[in-house]
């Protein structure tokens, strides 16, 4: 028996125990349910997300899977170089972590479930999920469910009986899962994880040898969230193309670094503005960038209303995406500068969602929603997310607390 051999026996294919899960599955991911009911019926589950959101722990919550991290160099070499051996290993049903590593497996996997199709039969995770998804189109069509697991959300945190207090505590703290498994510090917690996966990952895809330009743009962006994106503007600042801006924030869309927010144009024509909005998966993550140490610097931010909006717009993104639904979203702003934080596509139905962070309610905020309310007959019932007391208001509208976001979803 080779080395390759030796270290897969006693590392990788393992049987894994429910009882052994780390801490971090004593909360209750609320994609779990989603979860057991697709490998119910398709012969293979695809489990995309960001570095560190606790794929790996969500899919060894299952019971009676072998296991197999194609991030080891051994583990990689015998799957690029003999997938048939690789495979062949393996005798009942398997989960492959970070599949994107070696994309050619998915070929052998398809023939694999094209010949015994139980449900069930492998869970694959990624962390990249546009060359993961072309892969996955081609061979796996039909014969496999994808879905996208977040980092922490406040729903989740909040059954565990973990609630964080204040919306600065929750910036601060952010939401990746080991920070609350292991009681990390938060700060030394996203200088890794940006050192570690942020910068590494980058380099990788865009093989970037100097990576001041790059930095240069994560910052912008962070001081930018919530804002037009104006990749021009951007360009000049950076000091490159705008289409390398272009190329360079797909990366970051792709591994999940980012989320892109799309404007809601159907039906408005050349009225309504096209250029998206961006905002960071982990608003920890962007509190680091911006160089936010303390809950006391938080409120006192200028860009205090972008970091809240940037934590309600990812809480309705894993509200949807725990149920195993896309992230149907939008915002909404006119050539006359009318404007809705979100809108959530609910069917036929749209819901829209204004965003403040203000404590105090004010009539003002909702403006925007109003006068949606007339212009869209699709709308039946509004939100207004601020940082106050929940409050019943006429006309279909709730006012309530970013503790309840996942509210709207239900």
């Amino acid at each position: 028996m080779n080395t390759v051999d030796l270290f897969l026996c006693k590392k990788e294919v393992e049987v894994l125990n429910r009882m052994e899960y780390h801490t971090a599955m004593m909360i209750h991911r609320h994609i779990v349910n989603e979860l057991k009911t697709v490998l119910t019926e398709y012969p293979v589950v695809t489990i995309l997300g960001p570095r560190q959101a606790g794929k790996t722990t969500l899919a060894k919550s299952m019971a009676g899977y072998q296991y197999s991290n194609l991030e080891h160099p051994e583990t990689r070499v015998l799957a690029e170089s003999d997938p048939v051996a690789y495979l062949g290993r393996f005798d009942g049903n398997v989960i492959i972590d970070e599949i994107q590593r070696v994309p050619d497996l998915l070929s052998y996997i398809q023939t694999i479930v094209d010949e015994d199709d139980r449900p069930g039969r492998f869970i694959l995770t990624g962390s990249y999920q546009l060359r993961l998804r072309e892969a996955v189109s081609q061979s796996l069509a039909g014969r496999t469910a994808i879905l996208h697991l977040m980092p922490l959300s406040v729903a989740e945190l909040l059954d565990a009986g973990l609630d964080q207090g204040t919306f600065d505590d929750y910036c601060i703290k952010g939401f990746l899962p080991r920070i609350y498994d292991k009681g990390l510090r938060p700060g030394r917690a996203y200088a890794n994880y940006y050192q570690t996966y942020v910068e590494r990952d980058v380099r990788q895809l865009i093989q970037l040898k100097d990576m001041t330009a790059f930095e240069a743009l994560l910052k912008l962006m962070a001081g930018r969230v919530g804002q037009l994106m104006d990749y021009h503007s951007i360009a000049q600042d950076v000091g490159v193309s705008p289409k390398t801006i272009k190329n360079w924030i797909s990366i970051l869309e792709a591994s999940f670094i980012v989320f892109k927010l799309p404007p809601y144009f159907k039906n408005f024509g050349k009225r309504v503005i096209k250029a998206p909005k961006y905002y960071f998966t982990d608003v920890g993550l962007l509190c680091f960038l911006l160089g936010i140490r303390q809950k006391t610097h938080v409120v006192r931010d200028p860009l205090v209303g972008g970091i809240f909006e940037n934590l309600v717009v990812l809480e309705c993104v894993k509200a949807l995406m725990n149920k195993g639904e896309m992230a149907d979203l939008y915002f909404f702003r006119d050539s006359n500068k009318n404007e809705v934080d979100l809108l959530y596509a609910k069917g036929r139905q749209l819901v829209p969602v204004e965003i403040k962070a203000a404590a105090t309610f004010s009539p003002f905020f909702l403006r925007g929603l109003k006068k949606m309310a007339t212009t869209i007959k699709q709308v039946t019932h509004a939100y207004l997310v601020y940082n106050g007391q929940p409050l019943s208001l006429s006309d279909n509208t709730d006012a309530i607390t970013f503790k309840s976001v996942h509210t709207i979803f239900k």
